[in-house]
């Protein structure tokens, strides 16, 4: 599918959202929505690999119009089920009873069946609890099919589901839905539904072209950026991954075989269930990724908390966008954290330089780290600065990357993206001003592709360029207070040019010489008209 129809099909089904969810909340509604693609998604995968499985003995799809293939082939050899679910749960790690899927559950819409809440209802819990693959497991917990939201009475809310479903089935019928395309308009409904959500949307949504920035940085080699791209990541880490968006740029970045295992955490319950959704979506199977639902700065992933050094869960690429400024408690505990002993605890009203110790934690020694932050980080006093000195010190800071501001839903501010590695050739850092690249949009600023490029490459080759990019020793970032506010090492004011004072005098007796010699002719018209004359200059 080319990307213009996929921007398509992406439009029309956002279309049928806005047209829909009427008084509903957005981020009510999406959840309903992308669900509902979800199903979608699952059962086309299944009934693909059905007929795989089955070969011959798949029925036609129109033997029996209004009923799906495969439950014509349960009708037919009901004996036969349970081996054939077995094949499907060791292939496809996943079993759907023909009743659920989805071209089942759209034809109860289209019908307006009044069972047809039930029966989502029913589909839900089977593909969570005995579906087989646990990475269903509560991945509709939040989804409230019961909701007045949706209608009062059961025969309302009943009558709005058959609605919502028969305009998807509707929209999603003029294209092809294969997982890729499933996937793209996944995504594009979340960043429009994060478009709608203002400050909330912080919690579950990167911009496109942020995401493109980090996954490209650590991408690249750790230790010699400028040979390109390494070809294979064991394993990548976001750790507040939102619904996965950065993960998946990441892996598109190197390739769909260039990475072992995706690894995410996400402490919000329904953005924990999105993430799962959009990985399947996107064509990751459920072996190649794991996200967890916990705390981060609780570190309470069990996997991560591994004593054994030699057992240690290390990343090859660690990348994040975690809350700004986010308050957190702090207990007597922290402070003995492997994460945080040797740098000290970040302050209770700001956990961005907790966020970025935990990450760091866990970076491979041949690892990159590349981490969203607002610019307090950089200039902030206290406990932040020690943190930052120490980082400076120890060498793990390679580049500091200032971006527009307003790039963002959820907040107008600008921020900066930190590389952190724990090994690094250079010994200077590189700073990057890309503060005032950007086309400015209605509602948010965007960055064009050549300003993504430009930042890349300047970051991949280390280049220098006037005020926008410049390679600083680490003894100049010393006699600044290690300080690393942007504005100190790349000005982009515009030097103003000479002035040529006796040019600019010869240039104005000229003009005092042209308007005496124009009065005076003018003067000689006034005369003949018999006006007063004007007067002449000195």
């Amino acid at each position: 599918m080319t990307e213009q129809n996929q921007k398509q099909m992406g439009t029309t089904l956002w279309g049928i959202a806005d047209q829909l969810r009427g008084a509903m909340n957005a981020d009510d509604f999406r959840d309903y929505m992308l669900s509902f693609l979800f199903l979608r998604y699952l059962s086309d995968n299944y009934e693909a690999y059905s007929k795989k499985e089955l070969g011959r003995d798949f029925p036609d799809r129109q033997e029996q119009p209004g009923t799906t293939p495969l439950q014509l082939w349960y009708n037919n050899n009901s004996g036969d089920s349970a081996e054939f679910e077995k094949q499907m749960r060791l292939k496809v790690h996943y079993v759907i009873k023909p009743q659920y899927l989805w071209g089942s559950i759209a034809e109860m819409a289209r019908t307006q069946n009044g069972e047809l809440l039930h029966t989502l209802q029913s589909a839900f819990d089977y593909i969570e609890n005995e579906s087989f693959a646990s990475t269903f497991q509560g991945l509709f917990s939040e989804i409230n099919l019961n909701s007045e939201k949706l209608g009062k009475q059961y025969t309302d809310r009943n009558a709005k589901l058959c609605t919502i479903i028969t305009k998807i089935a509707e929209g999603l019928a003029n294209f092809s839905t294969d997982s890729d395309t499933l996937g793209d308009a996944y995504e594009y409904l979340i960043g429009q539904f994060a478009a709608g959500s203002g400050k909330k949307a912080g919690e579950f949504y990167t911009p496109q072209q942020i995401s493109s920035i980090l996954s490209a940085i650590v991408t690249l080699d750790s230790q010699e950026p400028a040979t390109g791209k390494k070809r294979y990541l064991d394993n990548v880490l976001d750790f507040a991954c939102g619904s996965g968006s950065l993960l998946l740029n990441v892996r598109h970045q190197i390739g769909p075989h260039g990475i072992g295992k995706i690894y995410g955490q996400e402490k919000n319950i329904t953005t924990y269930n999105l993430a799962r959704m959009n990985m399947l979506l996107h064509g990751v199977k459920d072996s190649e990724f794991e996200i967890f639902h916990g705390d981060t700065l609780l570190n309470d992933w069990d996997m991560l908390r591994e004593a054994n050094p030699a057992k240690k869960k290390q990343f090859d690429a660690v990348v994040a966008n975690p809350p700004f400024s986010y308050r957190w408690e702090l207990t007597d505990a922290m402070g003995d954290d492997v994460r945080f002993k040797n740098y000290g605890l970040a302050p209770k009203s700001a956990a961005d330089f907790a966020f970025l110790l935990h990450g760091f934690q866990y970076l491979a020694k041949e690892g990159t780290m590349a981490i969203i932050l607002p610019h307090g980080v950089l200039f902030r006093g206290g406990v932040e600065e020690r943190i930052r000195t120490k980082l400076l010190k120890d060498g793990h800071i390679d580049t500091v990357i200032g971006l527009p501001a307003n790039l963002f839903f959820s907040t107008g501010i600008p921020v900066c993206i930190l590389v952190l590695k724990k090994c690094k050739k250079p010994d200077d850092v590189l700073f990057i001003n890309a503060s005032e690249h950007f086309e400015k949009g209605k509602r948010q600023n965007r960055l064009r592709q050549d300003d993504i490029d430009k930042i890349v490459e300047s970051y991949q080759f280390r280049t220098e360029e006037e005020r926008y990019s410049r390679r600083v020793s680490i003894d100049e970032i010393e006699s600044n207070g290690y300080n690393l506010n942007i504005s100190r090492y790349i000005s982009t004011a515009q030097q103003e040019a000479d002035i040529d004072l006796q040019a600019v005098n010869s240039e104005l007796v000229e003009i005092e010489q042209k308007i005496v010699a124009a009065t005076r002719k003018h003067n000689e018209f006034l005369k003949e008209l018999g006006l007063p004359f004007l007067p002449l200059g000195n």
